[in-house]
């Protein structure tokens, strides 16, 4: 959606403005044009998922005309800005190119105020342009500079080449915003000149064939009650192979954690699916794929371990009292080694024929369905599976005591993944409200779960590689007795996970959580 900016930016109908534009000052104000050009490059930075835009922010990377080696831009600064064109704050650009993580920024406003939005997502290079600007001072009766007038002839370089429109952008100085108004509602008048639809960076993406928010990585469909379950069934597969595919580069190329992480959603919700799918789809289709995306999912699972447990750890450290965060180091460097180790299996697997096989042939079989008819409705379908995973999750949670073992609890951890992830399948049939209500309660049991889980697979690891440190002498004590209060920690919270459970399911399996699965069952058929 194209935001209007604030009437201090304009689009020229030709590459340069005419005589008129100048000379359209208001009484008291006029425009010195003439001014020296340079040029610039500029990239606009988002995450993948659009984390900035949705904020309400647009991150630019500006730098002289010619790049500075192979590193960073001498001279290169990032600015900060709301969509209406304010700048919010700006410093000198990074030491290295794109994409970067926030927390790879000095210490500062601008740092603080992206980590806050962008969190643990890669800042990416979405559209580049080479720009030529030149400055036109705007002056007073008195002769005082009360705006700059910048003339903007840019080019869009990446991920296409296009000539862009000409711009103007009147830059008020600090004091000087009334006459700033004045002058732009008076080049508003002017020949030739209209006020911006959009940004600098929304033009450069419509440019490129793109807008903002044209990808997340998740799959998002629209169904109908009364459709075949099949194709309906194909519709909600195919977008979950589209997400996944989606997010492969970003995983091969380890921008971020959360590509893998999507990845492996749209993973996991493919498998949900085929087995809610039952006798909906034609015989066979699902047993020839069932075993396929549990290699896949298996793939995943050890380097997605090993990255929440990392991205855990410098609280992990910072949360030592009796040891200091430095005698962690050893154990840091164990995960880091068997994450790489796990990264390398996992790209290969990616890049393997197997996978290129699997992607292509579900495409191929998917796209058979489409045009599925009789059997079961989608709606029919929905509610009966819908029903089928909340029963067995009230079952699994009902039967956990105070003496149950962890893997009670992970089974109904599953059973509740598994009937999130049919809620949101099938999120168009349902009333919307009451769609958020129910995976809102779902959600914070699903999140006790996840904390007892986590816990349980982090004890496992550091007792395993305390083992290793100390068979192999290559750890000095303090690293082991470090691993020990660290160890510590982890049951503390897992307890404290343990111990939140009953609350927890009692409010999913309330009376009033129960009526709601059952309201939006209804609602499906």
């Amino acid at each position: 959606m194209a935001v209007r900016i604030a009437s201090r930016e304009f689009v020229l109908a030709g590459h340069a403005p005419g005589a008129g534009v100048w000379q359209a000052g208001e009484p008291g104000l006029r425009i010195t044009p003439g001014g020296r050009a340079r040029t610039v490059r500029r990239a606009w930075l988002d995450t993948f998922d659009w984390r900035l835009f949705r904020a309400g922010l647009t991150l630019e990377l500006r730098a002289p005309g010619r790049p500075a080696g192979r590193g960073g831009r001498a001279g290169a600064v990032l600015v900060l800005t709301g969509r209406d064109g304010r700048a919010v704050t700006g410093e000198a650009g990074p030491a290295a190119r794109p994409p970067f993580l926030a927390g790879a920024l000095p210490d500062g406003p601008l740092r603080a105020r992206l980590a806050a939005a962008a969190g643990v997502r890669a800042l990416l290079p979405l559209a580049e342009a080479t720009s030529v600007l030149t400055e036109a001072p705007a002056l007073n009766a008195d002769g005082k500079t009360v705006a700059v007038v910048t003339l903007d002839r840019s080019e869009l370089t990446a991920p296409s080449r296009a000539a862009l429109p000409a711009r103007l952008v009147i830059g008020p100085l600090r004091g000087y915003q009334a006459e700033a108004d004045r002058l732009a509602a008076a080049l508003a008048g002017a020949p030739g000149v209209e006020p911006a639809a959009g940004s600098a960076f929304e033009t450069a993406l419509a440019a490129a064939g793109r807008r903002p928010g044209d990808c997340s990585g998740r799959a998002d469909v629209r169904l109908s009650a009364g459709m075949p379950a099949a194709a309906a069934v194909a519709v909600i597969l195919l977008s979950l192979l589209d997400a996944a595919e989606a997010n492969v580069p970003g995983t091969l190329r380890d921008l971020d954690t959360e590509f893998l992480h999507d990845l492996r959603v749209a993973v996991r919700r493919t498998r949900s699916v085929l087995r809610a799918a039952g006798a909906a789809l034609p015989p066979g289709l699902a047993d020839r794929y069932r075993a396929e995306f549990k290699w896949l999912g298996d793939l995943t699972t050890p380097v997605r371990d090993l990255d929440v447990y990392l991205l855990g750890y410098p609280a992990m450290a910072a949360g030592l009292v009796a040891a200091a965060p430095a005698d962690l180091e050893p154990f840091r460097e164990r995960l880091r080694q068997r994450r790489a180790r796990a990264r390398g299996r996992l790209v290969r697997g990616l890049r393997s024929e197997r996978f290129a096989d699997l992607a292509a042939g579900w495409r191929r079989d998917l796209a058979g369905l489409a045009g599925a008819s009789g059997g079961p409705s989608a709606g029919e379908l929905a509610a009966g599976q819908i029903a089928r995973a909340h029963r067995r999750a009230l079952l699994l949670g009902g039967s956990i005591g105070p003496g149950s073992p962890p893997q009670a609890l992970h089974e109904l951890r599953k059973a509740c993944k598994e009937l999130r992830y049919l809620l949101e399948a099938f999120a168009s049939l349902h009333d919307p409200a009451r769609q958020r209500r129910a995976v809102r309660e779902l959600k914070a049991l699903q999140d006790c779960l996840g904390r007892f889980q986590d816990a349980e697979v982090q004890l496992a690891v550091l007792r395993e590689i305390a083992g290793q440190l100390h068979a192999d002498g290559s750890a000095p004590a303090a690293a082991l007795l470090a691993m020990g209060e660290a160890a510590g920690a982890v049951a503390a919270r897992q307890a404290a996970a343990r111990g939140e459970f009953a609350e927890r399911f009692a409010g999913f399996a309330s009376p009033g959580g129960r009526a709601r699965i059952r309201a939006l069952t209804r609602g499906a058929r």
